[in-house]
Protein backbone atom coordinates (compact mmCIF):
# COMPACT_ATOMS: atom_id res chain seq x y z
CA UNK A 1 0.00 0.00 0.00
CA UNK A 2 1.37 3.45 -0.93
CA UNK A 3 2.20 6.05 1.67
CA UNK A 4 -0.75 8.24 2.74
CA UNK A 5 -0.07 11.89 2.01
CA UNK A 6 -0.85 14.81 4.32
CA UNK A 7 -3.54 15.95 1.88
CA UNK A 8 -5.21 12.53 1.97
CA UNK A 9 -5.14 12.48 5.78
CA UNK A 10 -6.70 15.94 5.86
CA UNK A 11 -9.41 14.84 3.44
CA UNK A 12 -10.33 11.97 5.77
CA UNK A 13 -10.53 14.33 8.72
CA UNK A 14 -12.59 16.84 6.76
CA UNK A 15 -15.00 14.09 5.75
CA UNK A 16 -15.34 13.06 9.39
CA UNK A 17 -16.19 16.64 10.28
CA UNK A 18 -18.85 16.72 7.56
CA UNK A 19 -16.82 18.92 5.18
CA UNK A 20 -15.24 18.53 1.78
CA UNK A 21 -11.65 19.24 0.79
CA UNK A 22 -11.42 22.02 -1.78
CA UNK A 23 -9.51 21.25 -4.95
CA UNK A 24 -5.84 22.01 -4.70
CA UNK A 25 -4.07 23.36 -1.64
CA UNK A 26 -6.12 25.44 0.76
CA UNK A 27 -5.01 29.05 0.83
CA UNK A 28 -5.59 31.62 3.51
CA UNK A 29 -7.70 34.65 2.53
CA UNK A 30 -5.73 37.88 2.41
CA UNK A 31 -6.79 39.00 5.87
CA UNK A 32 -4.49 41.55 7.43
CA UNK A 33 -3.48 40.49 10.92
CA UNK A 34 -1.97 43.12 13.16
CA UNK A 35 1.52 42.88 14.48
CA UNK A 36 1.69 41.61 18.04
CA UNK A 37 -0.91 43.49 20.05
CA UNK A 38 0.05 43.94 23.68
CA UNK A 39 -1.90 41.80 26.14
CA UNK A 40 -1.71 44.69 28.58
CA UNK A 41 -3.95 46.91 26.46
CA UNK A 42 -7.34 47.12 28.21
CA UNK A 43 -10.55 46.21 26.39
CA UNK A 44 -13.04 49.03 25.76
CA UNK A 45 -14.65 50.13 29.05
CA UNK A 46 -18.19 49.94 27.65
CA UNK A 47 -18.01 46.14 27.55
CA UNK A 48 -19.81 44.13 30.26
CA UNK A 49 -17.92 42.55 33.14
CA UNK A 50 -18.32 39.06 31.67
CA UNK A 51 -17.72 38.54 27.97
CA UNK A 52 -19.13 35.56 26.06
CA UNK A 53 -18.64 36.70 22.48
CA UNK A 54 -17.51 39.66 20.43
CA UNK A 55 -19.34 41.80 17.85
CA UNK A 56 -21.57 39.79 15.52
CA UNK A 57 -21.20 42.24 12.64
CA UNK A 58 -17.50 41.66 11.88
CA UNK A 59 -15.91 38.55 10.31
CA UNK A 60 -13.66 37.77 13.26
CA UNK A 61 -13.49 34.99 15.83
CA UNK A 62 -11.23 34.25 18.80
CA UNK A 63 -9.76 30.80 19.40
CA UNK A 64 -8.89 30.63 23.10
CA UNK A 65 -6.76 27.89 24.65
CA UNK A 66 -6.61 26.81 28.27
CA UNK A 67 -2.86 26.74 28.93
CA UNK A 68 -1.77 23.44 30.48
CA UNK A 69 -0.58 19.96 29.59
CA UNK A 70 2.26 18.76 27.39
CA UNK A 71 4.35 21.72 26.18
CA UNK A 72 5.07 19.92 22.91
CA UNK A 73 1.35 20.00 22.12
CA UNK A 74 1.22 23.69 22.96
CA UNK A 75 4.10 24.43 20.59
CA UNK A 76 2.50 22.35 17.84
CA UNK A 77 -0.78 24.25 18.14
CA UNK A 78 0.92 27.64 18.15
CA UNK A 79 3.00 26.72 15.10
CA UNK A 80 -0.08 25.46 13.23
CA UNK A 81 -2.01 28.63 14.00
CA UNK A 82 0.86 30.83 12.83
CA UNK A 83 1.25 28.79 9.65
CA UNK A 84 -2.33 29.76 8.79
CA UNK A 85 -1.85 33.41 9.73
CA UNK A 86 -4.04 33.02 12.80
CA UNK A 87 -3.50 34.51 16.25
CA UNK A 88 -4.94 32.93 19.39
CA UNK A 89 -5.45 33.68 23.07
CA UNK A 90 -3.85 31.50 25.74
CA UNK A 91 -5.27 31.56 29.27
CA UNK A 92 -2.40 30.03 31.22
CA UNK A 93 -2.47 28.11 34.49
CA UNK A 94 0.11 29.50 36.90
CA UNK A 95 1.66 26.17 37.86
CA UNK A 96 2.01 25.36 34.15
CA UNK A 97 3.96 28.58 33.70
CA UNK A 98 6.16 27.56 36.64
CA UNK A 99 6.98 24.29 34.89
CA UNK A 100 7.38 25.80 31.40
CA UNK A 101 8.34 29.49 31.77
CA UNK A 102 9.74 29.63 28.23
CA UNK A 103 6.26 29.19 26.82
CA UNK A 104 5.18 32.61 28.05
CA UNK A 105 7.73 34.24 25.75
CA UNK A 106 6.91 31.78 22.95
CA UNK A 107 3.25 32.79 23.10
CA UNK A 108 3.93 36.51 23.22
CA UNK A 109 6.63 36.40 20.53
CA UNK A 110 4.13 34.67 18.23
CA UNK A 111 1.80 37.67 18.46
CA UNK A 112 -0.76 35.88 20.63
CA UNK A 113 -2.63 37.09 23.71
CA UNK A 114 -1.63 35.66 27.08
CA UNK A 115 -3.88 35.78 30.12
CA UNK A 116 -4.76 34.32 33.53
CA UNK A 117 -6.51 30.98 34.13
CA UNK A 118 -5.80 30.87 37.89
CA UNK A 119 -2.84 29.44 39.73
CA UNK A 120 -3.81 25.77 40.15
CA UNK A 121 -6.93 25.29 37.96
CA UNK A 122 -9.27 24.40 40.82
CA UNK A 123 -13.00 25.18 41.24
CA UNK A 124 -12.58 28.88 41.91
CA UNK A 125 -16.29 29.64 42.34
CA UNK A 126 -16.40 27.23 45.31
CA UNK A 127 -13.50 28.92 47.13
CA UNK A 128 -13.49 31.40 49.98
CA UNK A 129 -12.63 35.00 49.16
CA UNK A 130 -9.07 34.62 50.40
CA UNK A 131 -8.50 31.39 48.46
CA UNK A 132 -9.95 32.80 45.24
CA UNK A 133 -7.90 35.99 45.57
CA UNK A 134 -4.73 33.91 45.98
CA UNK A 135 -5.55 31.86 42.86
CA UNK A 136 -6.01 34.94 40.70
CA UNK A 137 -3.10 36.90 42.18
CA UNK A 138 -0.75 33.92 42.07
CA UNK A 139 -1.13 33.50 38.31
CA UNK A 140 -1.05 37.27 37.76
CA UNK A 141 2.28 37.50 39.61
CA UNK A 142 3.79 34.82 37.39
CA UNK A 143 2.57 36.49 34.23
CA UNK A 144 3.99 39.84 35.33
CA UNK A 145 7.32 38.30 36.27
CA UNK A 146 7.63 36.49 32.93
CA UNK A 147 6.20 39.12 30.58
CA UNK A 148 6.01 42.41 32.46
CA UNK A 149 2.20 42.39 32.36
CA UNK A 150 -0.62 40.53 34.11
CA UNK A 151 -2.37 40.38 30.73
CA UNK A 152 -5.80 41.78 29.87
CA UNK A 153 -7.82 38.61 30.16
CA UNK A 154 -8.94 36.41 33.05
CA UNK A 155 -10.85 33.16 32.70
CA UNK A 156 -12.12 31.34 35.80
CA UNK A 157 -11.16 27.71 36.27
CA UNK A 158 -13.58 24.75 36.28
CA UNK A 159 -16.48 26.96 35.22
CA UNK A 160 -17.49 28.92 32.11
CA UNK A 161 -18.59 31.98 34.12
CA UNK A 162 -17.34 33.64 37.28
CA UNK A 163 -19.39 34.29 40.39
CA UNK A 164 -19.92 37.92 41.43
CA UNK A 165 -17.19 37.47 44.06
CA UNK A 166 -14.67 36.08 41.56
CA UNK A 167 -15.56 38.80 39.06
CA UNK A 168 -14.86 41.47 41.68
CA UNK A 169 -11.57 39.86 42.71
CA UNK A 170 -10.46 39.62 39.09
CA UNK A 171 -11.18 43.31 38.58
CA UNK A 172 -9.24 44.16 41.72
CA UNK A 173 -6.30 42.17 40.31
CA UNK A 174 -6.31 44.27 37.14
CA UNK A 175 -8.66 42.38 34.80
CA UNK A 176 -11.58 44.59 33.70
CA UNK A 177 -13.42 41.64 32.15
CA UNK A 178 -13.95 37.93 32.73
CA UNK A 179 -13.58 36.04 29.45
CA UNK A 180 -16.07 33.23 28.86
CA UNK A 181 -17.03 31.68 25.50
CA UNK A 182 -20.00 30.80 23.32
CA UNK A 183 -18.49 27.72 21.61
CA UNK A 184 -17.16 24.82 23.70
CA UNK A 185 -15.13 22.39 21.59
CA UNK A 186 -15.28 19.69 24.31
CA UNK A 187 -11.80 18.68 23.14
CA UNK A 188 -10.88 17.80 26.74
CA UNK A 189 -13.22 14.79 26.50
CA UNK A 190 -10.99 13.35 23.72
CA UNK A 191 -13.89 12.66 21.30
CA UNK A 192 -11.62 12.42 18.25
CA UNK A 193 -10.31 15.15 15.98
CA UNK A 194 -13.25 14.97 13.57
CA UNK A 195 -15.73 15.44 16.42
CA UNK A 196 -13.81 18.46 17.73
CA UNK A 197 -13.75 20.08 14.29
CA UNK A 198 -17.40 19.24 13.64
CA UNK A 199 -18.63 20.80 16.91
CA UNK A 200 -16.60 23.98 16.53
CA UNK A 201 -17.57 24.50 12.90
CA UNK A 202 -21.25 23.79 13.55
CA UNK A 203 -21.46 26.53 16.20
CA UNK A 204 -18.90 29.18 15.32
CA UNK A 205 -20.01 32.46 13.74
CA UNK A 206 -19.02 36.10 13.62
CA UNK A 207 -17.75 37.22 17.03
CA UNK A 208 -17.52 33.75 18.55
CA UNK A 209 -15.09 32.94 21.34
CA UNK A 210 -14.11 29.27 21.18
CA UNK A 211 -12.88 27.25 24.16
CA UNK A 212 -10.03 24.86 23.28
CA UNK A 213 -7.21 23.25 25.26
CA UNK A 214 -3.50 22.64 25.00
CA UNK A 215 -2.44 19.09 25.83
CA UNK A 216 -4.77 17.11 23.56
CA UNK A 217 -3.73 15.43 20.32
CA UNK A 218 -7.30 15.67 18.98
CA UNK A 219 -7.02 19.46 19.12
CA UNK A 220 -3.73 19.47 17.22
CA UNK A 221 -5.24 17.33 14.47
CA UNK A 222 -8.49 19.32 14.33
CA UNK A 223 -6.95 22.80 14.20
CA UNK A 224 -5.85 22.78 10.51
CA UNK A 225 -9.34 21.67 9.47
CA UNK A 226 -10.96 24.38 11.57
CA UNK A 227 -8.65 27.08 10.22
CA UNK A 228 -9.11 26.03 6.60
CA UNK A 229 -12.89 26.12 6.97
CA UNK A 230 -12.78 29.50 8.72
CA UNK A 231 -10.77 30.75 5.77
CA UNK A 232 -13.38 29.38 3.35
CA UNK A 233 -16.09 31.23 5.28
CA UNK A 234 -14.09 34.45 5.38
CA UNK A 235 -13.68 34.44 9.17
CA UNK A 236 -10.35 35.63 10.59
CA UNK A 237 -8.98 34.03 13.75
CA UNK A 238 -7.67 36.96 15.80
CA UNK A 239 -6.57 37.62 19.36
CA UNK A 240 -9.25 38.40 21.90
CA UNK A 241 -7.82 41.90 22.23
CA UNK A 242 -8.40 42.46 18.52
CA UNK A 243 -11.85 40.83 18.61
CA UNK A 244 -13.07 43.36 21.16
CA UNK A 245 -11.21 46.37 19.73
Amino acid sequence: MGRVTATERRAVLLAGAGLALAAGCATRNAVAHPAHSSSSAPAPPALPAQLTHGPRDRPRVALTFHGGGDPATARALLTEAEKHGARVTVLAVGTWLDAHPDLARRIRDGGHDLGNHTLRHLDINAMSEAEARAEIAGCAERLKRLTGSVGSWFRPSRTPTASPLVTRLAQEAGYPHVLSYDVDSLDFTSPGAAAVARKVLAEIREGSVVSLHFGYDDTVAALPVVLEELDRRGLAAVTTTELFS
